[in-house]
């Protein structure tokens, strides 16, 4: 089977104003990557922009209509070098077209230290479609389809728990209604730029208010889908913290308002190109946006002392993220899938992953993040697109997702 043709198009979706990494978004672009064989077999991919979580950087230097652009093209890009290409896996297929597709990238955006989660970002959609025709062509079921990559997948769990998101203005009530839905691990963003300075002291000030706060509030709650038999929390700083020192201060103020135990996950405290040894901190440490490649997985768990990574299938490419996972799951390092706020149809594609991973350490239930219901203004008209429209598994039922 050959590549004989490609076509690209993207909507703007808004969403509520969503604050993370000292920015702000109220729209995200939904791409979609058709990729024809033969002349007769067609597939789309489906995939979600997200600049600021992918390269910060250049989201703050070009604002977030022209940062969508630069992405959109560099996924424009990648759809043209497959042209002509004969199918083989899909993972293979990604690796030829990588190295070109990060210079394409660079080019654009003048940024000559782009980080490679723009290009698996943009690359996402094109990677899908390469998926499900790989699967027209192989006809098997979707462990057996990834067994050339990665056995370290399990059985495909029944239930998975829903991760919220509470994001820099999420208030009180909508914490508690999450909560009274009996949601049991809640992903707090911290690292906020309260004034606009980047005073690396007012946002710790900040994150421990915060964090007080929301620890108030979910004490009143009990779960048994915890070790701890309370609502869990997996916080995520988004590179923000500079220094070990100053991230010890805020795990010492969680410790000191009883909060330390319920932290399950702390999420790329540091800089992804500059990570810290995280060896002894009284949390498991997990990878995110440092974490784009099986290497990046193993330098960080071997060397800095990681001992979790965030799986994004719907964010740096499912061939991408399977290699990851089994150089995780290698070091003994969990393994979570986490959102990038995306529609229905990506929520599934993300749950195909997550239901065949081991849990997290700390949980007594799989779980898989999926914040879009909160961040969409209209996500039962998402819902209505998807190929199996208002699904039962894709409304979860006293927090868990039952599959």
């Amino acid at each position: 089977m050959k590549i004989t043709k490609t076509t690209l198009q993207y909507s703007r979706e808004p969403i509520h104003p969503l604050g993370f990494k000292g920015g702000h978004l109220d729209e995200l672009w939904q791409i979609t990557a058709a990729v024809e064989a033969d002349g007769t077999l067609c597939t789309r991919g489906y995939g979600v922009q997200s600049v600021l979580w992918s390269d910060s950087a250049v989201f703050h230097a070009f604002g977030p209509e022209r940062s969508n652009a630069l992405m959109f093209e560099t996924t424009q890009y990648a759809l043209r070098r497959l042209e002509g290409e004969t199918l083989v896996q899909p993972e293979h297929m990604l690796r030829g077209i990588f190295d070109d597709t990060l210079a394409y990238a660079k080019r654009i955006t003048g940024h000559t230290e782009l980080r490679a989660t723009f290009v698996l970002n943009a690359l996402t959609p094109v990677d899908w479609a390469l998926w499900k025709l790989w699967h027209r062509k192989q006809g098997c079921a979707f462990r057996e389809l990834v067994r050339p990559i990665t056995d370290f997948l399990v059985p495909r769990q029944r239930e998975l728990g829903n991760i919220p998101l509470i994001s820099y203005a999420t208030g009180k009530k909508e914490i508690e209604a999450l909560a009274d839905e009996g949601r049991s691990l809640f992903k707090i963003k911290i690292g906020c730029d309260p004034d606009g300075r980047n005073d690396a002291d007012e946002m710790l000030q900040w994150d421990i208010a915060r964090l007080a706060q929301i620890h108030a509030i979910l004490s009143r709650y009990a779960t048994e889908d915890t070790a701890c038999g309370h609502p869990a929390y997996y916080l995520d700083a988004n590179g923000r913290y500079d220094t070990p020192d100053r991230l010890l201060r805020f795990l010492d103020a969680a410790d000191k308002m009883d909060a330390l135990e319920r932290i399950v996950l702390l999420e790329e405290p540091f800089a992804g190109d500059r990570p810290e040894p995280v060896h002894g901190l009284p949390v498991r440490v997990a990878g995110d946006e440092s974490a784009h490649s099986a290497q990046d997985v193993a330098r960080l768990t071997r060397e800095y002392g990681y001992s979790a990574i965030a799986c994004k299938p719907i964010a740096k490419t499912l061939s991408v993220t399977l290699e990851m996972v089994r150089a995780a799951q290698k070091s003994g390092a969990a393994c979570f899938c986490a959102d990038l706020t995306v529609p229905p149809a990506l929520l599934d594609w993300n749950m195909s992953l997550a239901a065949r991973l081991p849990r997290v350490p700390g949980l007594r239930v799989g779980v898989v993040e999926s914040n879009g219901p909160q961040n969409y203004t209209d996500w039962r008209r998402l819902d209505a697109m998807c190929a199996a429209p208002a699904a039962a598994w894709r409304t979860p039922q006293n927090g868990v997702y039952r599959l």
